[in-house]
């Protein structure tokens, strides 16, 4: 019985270990660059997302949501995810203002998917709030539904932007 004792306290610790190493979600900078464009985020309005990687001193940060969910159902990613945060913008400024340190873990988020409202890089935005009541609110002004991060379909993240659409800017 004591061999099982010793190694259920090891993968204790090493469980321990894990979320010990999560980094804390990063200040946006007027300097952060968008990981898929390169392009300035301070320049687009907006929620942000960023994605902290195993190994790597900086998160990857995404001038809109859309893409960085697009990049967490991407097979293709350089090192193993530590964790992933977006704004929170049930308490964002205004929209074309998202905030500079109001993340929340994404795992933990209530996402409306299908909003009438662009991104900051023109797309159909998905739209990240702490608080369930205030995706609600956005959805009774902008449409879409509530979901969550794993439930966020394929085709709202990894389909062609139909640039026809006509979106909303929220204010």
């Amino acid at each position: 019985m004591k061999p099982l004792v010793l190694i259920a306290l090891i993968a204790l610790a090493a469980c321990k270990e894990e979320l010990a190493e999560a980094p804390d979600p990063v200040d946006l900078t007027p300097d952060a660059l968008s990981y898929f464009c390169q392009m300035n985020i301070a320049e687009h309005g907006g929620p942000k997302g960023q994605i902290h990687l195993k190994g790597y001193p900086a998160p990857l940060f995404f001038a809109q949501v859309r893409d960085m969910v697009a990049y967490l159902k991407s097979p293709e990613r350089d090192a193993d995810i530590t964790a992933v945060y977006v704004s929170n913008m049930g308490i964002a400024p205004s929209w074309r203002q998202p905030g500079i340190s109001n993340w929340i873990a994404a795992d933990g988020a209530t996402f409306v998917v299908g909003a009438n409202v662009a991104g900051g890089m023109g797309a159909r935005e998905v739209v990240p709030f702490a608080d369930p009541a205030d995706a609600k609110a956005f959805i009774e002004i902008y449409g879409g539904t509530a979901l969550g991060l794993p439930d966020i379909p394929d085709t709202e993240v990894l389909g062609p932007v139909d640039l026809e659409l006509p979106l909303e800017t929220p204010v």
